[in-house]
């Protein structure tokens, strides 16, 4: 296998999704990686300890997710491009740390390989029920950018991404991949190293006016100077810090400017409009999906077409934030229908930031949505009774339901 000495792979490869986040974040720079093996996100990590001697870097396996998950920020804080990965309990116990990179803006990459849960839950199947989670796991506002692969090997191009957010605007970074994209495998070309835009990080200067919290106006990324750099000393940590110097500040006002500067970060990251596919331009039905349901959402979507039934796809890689169209795409369609491997958490975000009555199709059995069921899903939907469907989900689990005495003589 050839290698570029920049760290991109030449030609046609059959990798599976967690080989492909490796050699995406590879592209992208990344040669800092720490990591505590879990299912299903371990062999992100070991592609890249088996990667690192021939293109250069460094992988530290550490003692658990939360050792990991404050190293990276360490070699990031050193200049490196740095990125984690975790699946499951992992991925809660690294929350803390990822509040503190978001306190601290520090340009990190986590990738959450998401499995069925809670707690240690179905550590080889598949879910999607981290979103909440990623997006609001932490104590107070700790708003942080959110972005999901869609296929084993848009991992490679949504690893790349990360990378970009991270290094353009100072935040970490959350990657939601899923056990079924990690394992999923599919022939695909990586693009020449020189058609891929350069990913760099500017760091301050000694000879250059510094303050650790003084901003880029157009990406309020903040300063950033490696520590230690003569002239350069600053304080960092977990505390409040005063716009623009950085010290210590337990002033309100000053709380709440930082607060809405972090947050306006975030809403300001530049994202792509949603793409929708509808050939027709006038269908009555909207399937919005996000991760590995983009295969069978389309599918189905493209079977129900031959059919004659006019229904559009639609499909999140950037979740926080959101594009700039999407609520004009929710509100152009008299029905949207939102299947998720969870409890309804996209629905969830759509309805209360949109106000738009997104249905919400759910699956929680640790294994993928397949074509055939989104196919039923649509004409359920189309023919009124999806709601019923999922009210059936709930009463039929009651019913299930061992209960005290049942059976006893």
């Amino acid at each position: 296998m050839k290698a570029d000495p920049r760290g991109v792979l030449t030609g046609t490869h059959f990798l599976d999704g967690d080989h492909a986040c490796c050699e995406g974040a590879l592209a992208a720079g990344a040669r800092f990686a720490a990591g505590y093996p879990i299912t299903p996100s371990t062999e992100v990590v070991e592609r890249f300890a088996s990667r690192v001697p021939k293109v250069g870097g460094t992988f530290i396996q550490m003692e658990d997710e939360l050792a990991a998950s404050i190293t990276l920020q360490g070699a990031v804080w050193g200049g490196a491009k740095a990125f984690t990965v975790t699946s499951g309990p992992g991925f809660s116990l690294m929350m803390e740390h990822i509040g503190y990179a978001a306190m601290t803006e520090t340009p990190c990459v986590f990738v959450d390989v998401q499995r069925g849960g809670p707690s240690t839950g179905l550590p080889t199947k598949t879910e999607q029920a981290d979103l909440l989670q990623a997006l609001y796991g932490r104590n107070g506002e700790s708003p942080v950018a959110v972005v999901a692969p869609r296929s084993p090997s848009d991992c490679f191009e949504t690893a790349l991404e990360a990378v970009r957010i991270a290094v353009s605007y100072h935040t970490p970074v959350i990657v939601l991949s899923d056990g079924a994209i990690a394992n999923g495998s599919e022939p695909w070309r990586i693009p020449d190293i020189d058609t891929l835009e350069p990913i760099n990080h500017v760091f301050a200067k000694p000879d250059e006016p510094f303050q650790p919290y003084a901003r880029d106006p157009d990406t309020l990324a903040r300063q950033f100077a490696v520590p230690g750099t003569p002239g350069l000393e600053h304080r960092i940590g977990g505390l409040e810090a005063a716009n623009g110097s950085g010290e210590i500040s337990y002033e309100p006002a000053n709380h709440d400017l930082m607060v809405r500067l972090r947050e306006a970060k975030i809403d300001g990251i530049s994202v792509p409009d949603l793409e929708v596919d509808d050939p027709t331009g006038d269908a009555e039905l909207l399937l919005i999906g996000w991760g590995s349901s983009y295969g069978p959402i389309g599918e189905a979507c493209r079977r129900a077409r031959r059919n004659g039934v006019k229904v559009a796809h639609a499909h999140l890689r950037y979740l926080r934030p959101f594009p700039a169209n999407l609520g004009e795409v929710l509100r152009r369609y008299p029905q949207v229908v939102a299947p998720e491997m969870n409890l309804g958490q996209l629905a969830l975000l759509l309805r209360g930031k949109y106000l738009v009555d997104v249905q919400s199709v759910t699956k929680v059995q640790g294994v993928a949505f397949l074509a055939d069921e989104v196919g039923r899903l649509i004409r359920a939907a189309l023919g009124g009774t999806l709601a019923e469907i999922e009210q059936d989900k709930t009463m039929v689990a009651r019913l299930a339901a061992a209960t005290v005495g049942a059976g006893a003589n």
